[in-house]
């Protein structure tokens, strides 16, 4: 089985509501969409969405590396698979987002091979996840309302994005919220690296006088803060979760070995891939740590092949943040997973179970 072609498309699919956070505000979930053909006719899907300023890409620099990585790929013998995953993660540097939606496409192709889905082929599980959803930023009167009903579609968990603003907001927001859902639904808050090391302090403090309880705080500090991550972890008694802090497999090793977070936030986005998060699994795995799987503001195949890796490494992956698809006005692809309020659940069809993508634009082969 060969690589004959490789083509790609985009695809905008608009939100419900815009989607804020500390550092952005979105309204739709634009993606490059891949499709890997091979010389006896399967084709393999991947997808990676324009995240600026988290990864730095955006479709165009996606498909300018992609111009790069095609030519490396064509002709290549799936057989050989690490030859094709070492092209992925070799042959250009950067680009994660690309390199992830390369990889799950080759994945894909890999457990079609086989005839068995891909969370069967990377180590098997139950094919069903329950995941959070994201409160965006707002005021409060509209967090707390957007909270409410989210509970009310049967989510448990909430991830509150806050940071961006005074500590005081954040505290009298999320007390407020914590009013309106009661005390049995998780509330995560994510800052998006919004806060300082004593304005986190300060958060976590206010909110433990108030009897408020948090099952974690995702990425207080700016990514390239690592002291001021340890700093937090070191006096708060609240689980802290890195995220833009973690891409690869390197960042995981430094993190855990410095005792900087207590969870680790695996995206493909961010790793390039389902190679590299099965490595940050394994770390986490031998440091006794524990890993969320999430996700961009991501469409159906690359939350799919996220969730894939996620049920194959259910031990470690015990939290889970998938929503992407959830927040979207409409549904463009065909197969793949299947969601209803928090619950994910995968199909047993070969690969990722992806049919067909509707809708693509500025369709262009590459390979």
């Amino acid at each position: 089985m060969k690589i004959r072609h490789i083509h790609a498309g985009e695809v905008a699919v608009p939100l419900k509501t815009p989607f804020k956070t500390a550092v952005r505000t979105v309204t739709h979930v634009l993606s490059l969409v891949l499709k890997i053909e091979t010389d006896d006719s399967r084709i393999g899907h991947g997808e990676a969405p324009s995240t600026a300023v988290i990864t730095g890409d955006l479709t165009g620099t996606m498909r300018a590396g992609l111009a790069v990585l095609a030519p490396q790929l064509a002709g290549q013998d799936l057989a050989d698979f690490n030859a094709c995953l070492r092209i992925v993660e070799k042959g250009l540097m950067h680009h994660t987002s690309l390199k992830a939606a390369l990889e799950m496409a080759l994945f894909d192709l890999r457990a079609q091979s086989y005839g068995m889905p891909l969370y069967k082929l990377l180590g098997g599980g139950t094919p069903k996840l329950k995941t959070d959803v994201t409160i965006s930023v707002n005021d409060a009167a509209t967090m707390v309302a957007d909270c409410r009903t989210a509970v009310d579609d049967g989510f448990d968990a909430l991830k509150v994005k806050v940071g961006g603003r005074s500590w005081r907001e954040d505290v009298e927001t999320t007390i407020a919220i914590r009013k309106a859902i009661g005390p049995d639904v998780a509330i995560r808050l994510d800052a998006n690296q919004g806060w300082t090391p004593k304005h986190a302090l300060r958060v976590l403090a206010a909110l433990e006088q108030a009897g408020v309880e948090i099952e974690l705080v995702e990425q207080p500090v700016k990514a390239d803060d690592i002291a001021g991550l340890r700093y937090i972890t070191e006096r708060t008694t609240v689980p802290i979760m890195a995220d833009e802090a973690v891409f690869g497999a390197t960042d995981a090793i430094h993190l855990l070995s410095t005792g900087s977070a207590d969870i680790l936030n695996i995206k493909l986005m961010k790793t390039g891939g389902i190679s590299q998060a099965i490595e940050i699994a394994q770390l986490a795995r031998r440091f006794r740590r524990t890993c969320m799987i999430g996700c961009m503001l991501e469409g159906v195949i690359s939350v799919t092949a996220a969730a894939h890796f996620a049920v194959a490494h259910a031990d470690v992956v015990t939290s889970v943040d998938l929503d992407g698809p959830q927040l979207c006005v409409e549904r463009v692809v065909h197969g793949g997973l299947s969601m209803l309020g928090p619950w994910i659940e995968l199909p047993d069809a070969p690969g990722l179970g992806i049919e067909r993508v509707d809708g693509l634009t500025r369709e262009q082969q590459f390979a």
